[in-house]
């Protein structure tokens, strides 16, 4: 063989080689940042489709938590890491939706900066209390606060969590004004709604779903227009008597901007094998998570959510006066 067939031949292999490896991402581990403690909602939803998804992907996920400023120092992060499907993130309502109208010089627009993945679950929002909260129902909740609102304290995960901003909606539908107690997560927050350290706090079934199953915290209504079947015996906001309060969150998996599309789809594809498998299915439902639709679980239609959620958000958290101050 002639040296410039040789060195033809060695040029087209390493071509090869470089585009085998192009082709068969990943080939190393993916980190998903969770921008919350462990053991908080977005966590729980995480490691669970993160569980399906490393298989299918043939590599593992693992999850970083990244706690702090209502998720946004995660998400943060995970919009300034390299584009390469190495890094992607969970984020939700809060970091996605929320967190514009709350922090004046947030670091990333929710709408712009992201390569969306897809929506991995809804996850309806649920009135709790400690379980020594005097009163026992949601008229009862509303008269106790109406009587003693100002002493009255509430627990949420960090200014433009989910929980956060659920509670300011619920706080100004009720005309209420406890103290806001933040936490670097509904784990911890939740850990002290058990404890009688707070009062009450607004959160996701998949967070206090077993809670309220095992008596160690009290539900006083469900923010849905129908009763979860996960908790059959807690009535709906409506049902309980108050309107004007329906309000559900959701958790998605997102890339920086920039992501090869086919990079994007592979992601795509096995987020959508996850939440179509059985097991994974029935850990979410069991929790109370919503699985997405099919038509749900696109990137396109994911965008479309972030862009309508920050518009639904920002006059809601403005009129209510919230600030990350």
């Amino acid at each position: 063989m002639t040296k410039i067939a040789i060195a033809l031949a060695a040029t087209l292999g390493i071509a090869a080689t470089g585009a085998q490896a192009q082709g068969s991402y990943p080939q190393r581990p993916i980190t998903m940042i969770v921008p919350f403690a462990a053991g908080g909602p977005t966590d729980v939803i995480a490691r669970i489709v993160g569980d399906h998804m490393s298989r299918t992907l043939g590599q593992q996920i693992v999850v970083e938590n990244v706690a702090g400023a209502g998720g946004t120092t995660g998400i943060t992060r995970g919009a300034q890491a390299q584009a390469d499907g190495y890094t992607i993130m969970m984020g939700h309502m809060g970091t996605h939706g929320a967190a514009p109208a709350l922090y004046p010089n947030l670091k990333y627009d929710p709408a712009k900066d992201f390569a969306p993945i897809g929506l991995a679950a809804g996850t309806p929002i649920l009135i709790v209390a400690k379980k020594d909260f005097p009163a026992n129902d949601l008229k009862g909740f509303l008269d106790y606060m109406k009587a003693n609102g100002d002493k009255v304290n509430m627990a949420h995960a960090g200014v433009g969590s989910v929980s956060h901003s659920t509670g300011i909606f619920f706080n100004s539908v009720i005309k209420a004004k406890p103290t806001m107690v933040a936490y670097r997560g509904t784990g911890p927050a939740l850990n002290d709604l058990m404890g009688n350290t707070v009062d009450y706090m607004t959160d996701q079934i998949v967070n206090v779903a077993p809670q309220i199953q095992g008596g160690n915290i009290k539900a006083f209504a469900i923010a849905t227009a129908e009763r979860s079947p996960a908790l059959p015996n807690v009535p709906t906001t409506k049902e309980a008597g108050l309107d004007g309060y329906e309000v559900s969150a959701w958790n998605a998996v997102f890339a920086p901007k920039g992501t090869p599309p086919e990079i994007v789809a592979k992601l795509n594809d096995a987020l959508a094998k996850s939440l179509d498998d059985e097991n994974t299915r029935k850990r979410l439902l069991d929790l109370g998570g919503v699985i997405p639709s099919k038509a749900e679980r696109t990137p396109e239609a994911l965008q479309k959510l972030v862009e309508s959620e920050v518009a639904r958000w920002t006059p809601v958290l403005k009129a209510a006066g919230a600030t990350a101050e």
